[in-house]
């Protein structure tokens, strides 16, 4: 079919997905969208509510938005706790950091449905300049993309870029990693040149190829994908340390394709209802056939367990799942479709922990109430590891004003020291103020990056502490015994005081 058919085709059934929802409006249809009105029962809600409100109070947690779902109807969806200073609502908008890859995985599989892309081709049969320092760049398929089995690396410091294109163009220095098609390694880069690829092919700007044939025809009204900070919801995040939230905007980095997506609990009730309804909406259009909808769930070659956009879950994982999880630097996410009881489920939380992903945590005890348990909302780890923390950081304040206060006597007993002993004896000291001044100051810059001081520091508050009381140890240590050596001028000593010395 081609690209005029294809949207002819699209028009068609968005039309028809129209006249269906009309009807039901007016009452002369039967159709009727996963919402409120269809919604299964059976299932003990108030036990999900109860197991959330209890996790975000024990762990610290400011607000989540969650959504169940059962074989395509809509089970429960909920809000709970805040959002910047507001109640969260099923309405509430969350980012979904690389939850987003399902949205983009399943963008490129429509146009696998619709004939203008396949699977096993080289990427650069579509973007022809793709430009990768490696001639095995061009062995690079559509599916290993998709899959992370390209072989492109995934650094954490990358130059900036504000569109697809500068995204895909600054790829023109890598080299991969790996032989295409062979290791699993994930990438953000990967969904980049994906949705870099879509836009190219549908010649539609991304985001809007998604509102139109993904959220459009699915009645999610609140999503919509960005492509950097360049949104107020990245904003009303948060990052957790001791057991506090505090609140903090989200990084600026490039992020449609591989994490752009916003979106609430009720669209994600939607979107999870057509994952397992067979690719079907509330209407019944058909938005992917069902064998490319089973692919994507389906571990690929070479891809230990990843699918297409999704991932199975490892063994002894019960019961089994097919999920993506999704972390920004101030909010996390997780949906989950268990195949053998139909359920699905989706949690946003608008705060990110360092040492522990809440949002899979909370699904999989959502997962566990629609098994019959009774999960439990389980120690606060993460609040205990940034404790312990926050125990050594008060350790090396004390230790640093003790080496201060007797830095007049440590440099007393070493007057005699030519200065070359002196400073080599010092050097120690500096590592930390060094390594501080390397992950505060340098690597923030480094590639001309976006990142500043301070999203260095939120990326792990209680052990950034601990790292600048280190850094504020040395510097103070090396600073008064320096000022002493300059003070104290050597003199006389007897043997037995060189003796003690040594």
């Amino acid at each position: 079919m081609n690209r005029s058919g294809n949207l002819h085709h699209r028009f068609g059934l968005r039309l028809a997905s129209t006249l269906a929802l009309l009807g039901v409006v007016l009452g002369t249809g039967a159709g009727s969208p996963a919402g409120a009105s269809e919604r299964a029962p059976s299932l003990d809600t108030a036990a999900i509510d109860a197991f959330v409100e209890d996790y975000l109070d024990r762990h610290g947690l400011v607000g989540a938005g969650v959504a169940v779902v059962r074989d395509g109807r809509v089970v429960h969806t909920a809000g709970h706790g805040e959002s910047d200073g507001d109640p969260v609502t099923p309405h509430t908008p969350f980012a979904l950091g690389s939850v987003s890859k399902s949205f983009t995985a399943f963008a490129v599989l429509q146009l696998v449905a619709d004939g203008e892309v396949r699977l096993d081709d080289p990427v650069v049969s579509y973007l022809p300049d793709l430009a990768i320092d490696d001639e095995r760049a061009r062995e690079i398929t559509v599916r290993h993309l998709l899959s992370h089995t390209s072989g492109l690396p995934g650094p954490l410091i990358v130059p900036p870029a504000h569109s697809l294109a500068e995204a895909v163009d600054r790829l023109a220095d890598w080299s991969l990693d790996t032989d295409p098609g062979t290791t699993y390694a994930y990438s953000n880069a990967n969904y980049h040149v994906a949705a870099r690829l879509v836009e190219v092919v549908s010649e539609t700007p991304f985001a809007t190829y998604l509102e139109r044939e993904v959220f459009a025809p699915l009645g999610m009204t609140d999503t919509y994908s960005v492509t950097s900070r360049d949104d107020p919801v990245l904003d009303t995040g948060h990052v957790t340390a001791y057991g506090l939230a505090l609140p903090a905007g989200e990084m600026d980095q490039m992020s449609a394709g591989a994490g752009g997506v916003i979106s609430t609990a009720e669209d994600m009730a939607r979107w999870l209802a057509m994952q397992t309804d067979d690719g079907r909406t509330g209407q019944g259009q058909r938005l992917l056939p069902r064998e490319l909808l089973e692919e994507s769930h389906t571990p690929q070659p070479g891809a230990d367990k990843a699918g297409l956009g999704w991932m199975r879950s490892s063994a002894g994982v019960e019961p089994a799942r097919v999920s993506h999880s999704g972390s920004l630097t101030r909010f996390n996410a997780q949906t989950d479709l268990v195949p053998n009881s139909g359920y699905a489920v989706a949690v946003m939380l608008n705060s990110f922990t360092p040492t522990r992903e809440h949002a899979y945590e909370i699904s999989s005890g959502i997962i566990e109430v629609t098994e019959g348990g009774d999960p439990d909302p389980g120690r606060p780890v993460a609040t205990l590891i940034d404790a312990a923390l926050g125990l050594l950081t008060l350790l090396v304040l004390v230790l640093a004003i003790r080496l201060v206060l007797r830095s007049g006597r440590w440099s007393a007993r070493r007057r005699h020291w030519p200065t070359w002993r002196y400073v080599l004896r010092l050097l120690p000291s500096t590592v930390f103020p060094l390594l501080g001044a390397y992950f505060f100051l340098v690597l923030p810059r480094l590639q001309d990056n976006s990142a500043t001081t301070l999203d260095a520091f939120l990326l792990w508050p209680a052990a950034s502490l601990l790292l600048l009381v280190l850094v504020a140890s040395g510097l103070a240590s090396v600073t008064a015994r320096t000022l002493h050596r300059r003070t104290t001028r050597p003199s006389a000593t007897s043997a037995a005081d060189r003796l003690k010395d040594h």
